[in-house]
């Protein structure tokens, strides 16, 4: 399962406003409720949260992916925000973040999500893509930007 699969230019976000980590969730949920594969958006909400408050997912470099398992929705689904302003995220290396990769799963693809949030962390892991991604000014360019980056590193 590739990223740029999962994730859709309507759950894109390229000047993401929140002055939070919270208000950045929250409104990253709210980008999710026109999705199919969401079945009660509030039950996504709460899964998301409660896994932040047993440990940031601001991983370092600017970036955060805040994830979490329910069975809220029907398949895998993701959405991406690249925000406005630099956030306090309670980041293992301190540093604020701008670029968000949310993952919903269900218990159903444990798999799937492990290999997906892998996938997603080693990506995010060049500098070089960090870089496109906070230049990139629309949905779609991110979202090419994915697939690009998949291409150089995944077998199709």
């Amino acid at each position: 399962m590739h990223i740029s699969s999962i994730l859709s230019t309507a759950f894109i976000a390229t000047k993401l406003q929140a002055e939070t980590k919270e208000e950045a969730l929250n409104s990253m949920v709210n980008m999710l409720e026109t999705s199919p594969k969401v079945i009660t958006l509030e039950k996504v909400r709460m899964a998301i949260l409660e896994r932040e408050k047993i440990m940031s997912t601001g991983v370092g470099h600017g970036f955060a992916i805040p994830h979490g398992k329910t069975d809220a929705i029907s398949d895998i689904t993701a959405a991406f925000a690249i925000t406005a302003q630099p956030l306090d995220f309670d980041s293992l290396d301190d540093q604020p973040v701008r670029l968000i990769f949310m993952l919903v799963g269900n218990d159903s693809h444990v798999g799937a999500h492990l290999k997906l949030l892998s996938r997603v962390s080693r990506l995010m892991n060049s500098d070089s893509f960090r870089s496109q991604l906070l230049q990139a000014t629309s949905p779609e360019q991110v979202l090419e930007l994915f697939r690009q980056e998949e291409g150089r590193y995944f077998a199709t």
